[in-house]
């Protein structure tokens, strides 16, 4: 996909209006994780070095088109004006600004509050996503689009914005269609996938696209046991998608004959409640008690699925292979992401709770070839579908 550069804007002394994706996981005021914020560094220094004033737009979770203080961007202001070391001005205003936005120095940043505090702005409604857009367009001369996670959204400041100005995208949304393209075109093998993650409904997509493109498909985490429900094993209270056991047998029916590897686990750690505090225990899984559910893949499992993946030059991981936020069954998830440290060759973590969880469980980012900023982004880019936010930077 032919996305514009921002070597395609004369940026020198300009108002730009920059779409990041600063949706960063907050807890009692405090940022957990600011991943997200240090990757759209890239992009903002190089337009403050061409002495750009920039208007941040981005979004933060999901307040359904209406003001809450849970929701603020006003610490994640406070962060970036940290990490660059010089004030970033924030607006509680996103509406109305023109003259704000209009007036501000060359060298300068302004944030916007949450942009889907505007209904607007997630609106299925075309022309009401058309009038906000319009709105925000009169802010700046050209527009960047560098929100990764945020480009498979079809909303206002994503695509609209992008096309009711002269635009391009930012490093970051480069950095990341390069690096999916490379998963997607000519890929070095052994190619492997690693999915995981609670629903299968999310990622049957991906796996149905990649059968015919991927030398290995390891799969863990809660989708995993729709899988063993459609090879009629005991799954007791473990999650499960009923309705997708038809789909999943077709697709492990498809991927003996395509030569695909596709592994599941041979062993579970189960518990008798979703608690941090459950006790866990071993089983193979043809023995999970009905009165258990499945919370991590087990250690033989872990070790499996490890020697699979280092044996891979091209890996992919997206999703965690059981409940990492609780330390008992966080172990298949770091085997996993300790394998992925030592391939041969490019390993990408997809994003989401994949990225968290590399970073809750000690590792560090330079370890891994590249950690995607958008985990449902970078999952639609592989399952073939059109992207907005990239059509509208074309």
């Amino acid at each position: 996909m032919g996305i514009k550069t921002l070597s395609a804007l004369e940026l020198h002394n300009k108002r730009v209006l920059l779409r990041c994706d600063l949706n960063v996981p907050i807890k009692d005021g405090r940022i957990t994780d600011d991943g997200r914020i240090v990757a759209s560094l890239v992009t903002i220094k190089k337009l403050l070095e061409a002495q750009c004033s920039i208007i941040i737009v981005a979004h933060l979770g999901r307040p359904k088109g209406e003001p809450s203080r849970d929701f603020s961007l006003a610490p994640i202001a406070k962060r970036l004006g940290e990490l660059l070391n010089k004030e970033v001005e924030f607006s509680s205003e996103i509406t109305g600004q023109v003259n704000r936005a209009r007036s501000l120095k060359a060298g300068h940043i302004l944030m916007l509050e949450n942009i889907r505090f505007i209904s607007a702005e997630t609106s299925k409604d075309e022309q009401e996503r058309i009038l906000l857009a319009k709105e925000l367009s009169t802010y700046a001369d050209f527009y960047v689009g560098d929100g990764f996670g945020a480009v498979h959204r079809k909303h206002a400041s994503v695509y609209e914005l992008a096309k009711s100005l002269p635009h391009a995208a930012g490093d970051l949304i480069s950095s990341e269609v390069a690096i999916l393209e490379k998963l997607t075109v000519n890929p070095e093998r052994p190619y492997g996938v690693v999915l995981g993650g609670a629903k299968v409904s999310d990622k049957i997509g991906v796996i149905s696209n990649l059968l015919n493109k991927v030398n290995l498909i390891a799969i863990g985490g809660g989708m995993v046991f729709t899988f063993l429900a459609a090879q009629n094993k005991p799954i007791g209270k473990s999650l499960i998608e009923i309705d997708l056991i038809p789909t999943v047998k077709e697709l492990l029916n498809r991927a003996e004959p395509l030569g695909v590897k596709l592994i599941l686990p041979t062993d579970i750690v189960v518990a008798k409640e979703f608690s941090e505090s459950s006790k866990p225990t071993f089983v193979s899984i043809d023995q999970i008690p009905d009165d258990h559910m499945g919370l991590d893949i087990g250690p033989e499992s872990a070790k499996h699925f490890a020697e699979e993946i280092v044996k891979c030059k091209t890996v992919f991981w997206n999703g965690p292979m059981g409940v990492f936020e609780f330390p008992n069954f966080a172990h298949g998830t770091k085997i996993v992401a300790q394998s992925l440290t030592q391939v041969q060759g490019m390993s990408v973590v997809g994003g989401g709770d994949s990225a968290a969880a590399v970073r809750k469980l000690g590792f560090d980012d330079s370890q891994f070839g590249y950690i995607s900023t958008g985990g449902g982004a970078s999952l639609e880019y592989l399952e073939g579908k059109e992207l907005p936010g990239l059509i509208a930077l074309s």
